[in-house]
């Protein structure tokens, strides 16, 4: 690696130890509903921080990618069901903190996914969306999933699918799609799902930010 590398990860990783661990959920553009799910962020937080060895803060973060403080948050999560957009200046922005050592989740809320695969394409013109095989180790962090990425929702019955942007053998985005993990992160009065699926939800979370915390 190189060394602006390794001092930038050095950097943020400290900015994460130093507090308590979030999620920056991406406000964006172009009209999708980049709040939706409220409830869905505080409960993977309150999950991660009573599972888990990290300390988690209570509530989600906020942030647009042309926000001075963008490098304070690694972790970034997207989410919707409509059109994302981003300007050419986010853009930029993107490319350069995912390169940099950022993450980033895009979750499909059943709708947002042509205009994000429009958008992740013009982040990286290079680059494709690779599917994660099962036994890829984002399955098996914390909790085993054998079978992949878990079906929350019913969309277009298709299987659920992780795929993932990488720069050389490091992942910078992780898109599940088919699956609506954030829906089973919500309060479990907001869509009556059975106990498992939103225990399955929580859990794949939870590998994914641990697999993004440590590869």
């Amino acid at each position: 690696m190189k060394l602006k590398y390794l001092i930038l990860v050095c950097l943020m990783m400290t900015t994460i130890m130093a507090q308590h661990f979030t999620i920056a959920r991406l406000h964006y553009g172009g009209g999708g509903d980049w709040y939706s799910n409220p409830s869905s962020l505080p409960n993977l937080l309150h999950y991660l921080q009573t599972h888990t060895a990290i300390i988690a803060a209570d509530k989600e973060a906020r942030i647009k990618l042309t926000d001075e403080n963008l490098y304070s948050y690694p972790y970034l999560y997207m989410t919707g069901h409509g059109n994302v957009r981003f300007t050419d200046a986010e853009i930029i922005r993107l490319r350069t903190f995912l390169l940099r050592g950022g993450f980033l989740h895009a979750d499909d809320n059943y709708g947002m996914d042509p205009s994000f695969r429009r958008e992740i394409k013009r982040v990286f013109p290079e680059k494709e969306l690779i599917p994660l095989p099962h036994n890829h180790p984002i399955f098996h962090q914390v909790y085993d999933f054998n079978n992949g990425l878990p079906k929350v929702h019913e969309h277009n019955n298709k299987p659920p699918q992780a795929l993932a942007l990488y720069e050389d053998d490091r992942i910078l985005v992780i898109y599940t799609y088919e699956s609506d993990l954030g829906d089973g992160w919500e309060d479990a009065e907001v869509h009556n799902d059975p106990n498992y699926i939103r225990e399955a939800a929580l859990q794949m979370g939870v590998n994914i930010i641990h697999f993004a915390l440590t590869q």
